[in-house]
């Protein structure tokens, strides 16, 4: 019983991770070095992370500067940018690379709060999927015989507690970034 809940706990955690990881990528105004993260350059090859090619440092609140360790690199780090669904197109002077993030407007920082509200509610979707598969791979142990049904009812509810607390967690992350898009 209790393996089964911890695995839930895990996974629940998994998706938390996954939900920040998706908002810290969303572009809100400010320069910041995640938003660089779902971009691949193929390099040599290899579709490789921007972040293992070269040394990334927030110049100014809206500048972003890529400095490729491998000076050749760096045309195809820039076609990268310019390829992704980044919008926002780097400038190029021969030894690094230079992303000025403009302002948002008042349409786009709507349009970024409804992806925010839409990430959560997947995050929140997948929450009560895991506790749906906990409370069944419970039960299947209650009708082995490896629980009674009062144990049964205490472990459904604890995973709704769980589920509720991380659902809590989802709710508050995502008005964090929300807040964060709609004051730059």
């Amino acid at each position: 019983m209790d393996t089964v809940l911890t695995n839930a706990k895990e996974k629940m955690n998994k998706s938390i991770s996954a939900l920040t990881s998706t908002l810290n990528s969303i572009r809100a105004g400010r320069a910041n070095a995640a938003v660089l993260d779902p971009i691949r350059v193929d390099y040599w090859g290899t579709p490789t992370p921007i972040n293992q090619m070269a040394q990334i440092t927030v110049a100014e609140a809206r500048i972003l500067v890529i400095q490729p360790w491998d000076k050749s690199a760096l045309k195809l780090i820039e076609k990268a940018i310019q390829a992704s669904d980044l919008g926002i197109n780097p400038q190029n002077d021969g030894t690094v690379l230079r992303l000025a993030f403009p302002p948002l407007t008042e349409e786009r920082r709507k349009m970024l709060t409804k992806d925010i509200k839409n990430e959560a509610e997947s995050s929140k979707v997948a929450v009560r999927n895991i506790r749906r598969d906990a409370i069944e791979k419970l039960k299947a142990l209650k009708k082995n015989g490896e629980l009674t049904e009062d144990d049964l009812k205490d472990a459904e509810k604890e995973a709704q507690k769980l589920t509720d607390d991380f659902v809590k967690q989802i709710d508050s992350i995502a008005a964090k970034k929300e807040e964060e898009i709609m004051t730059i």
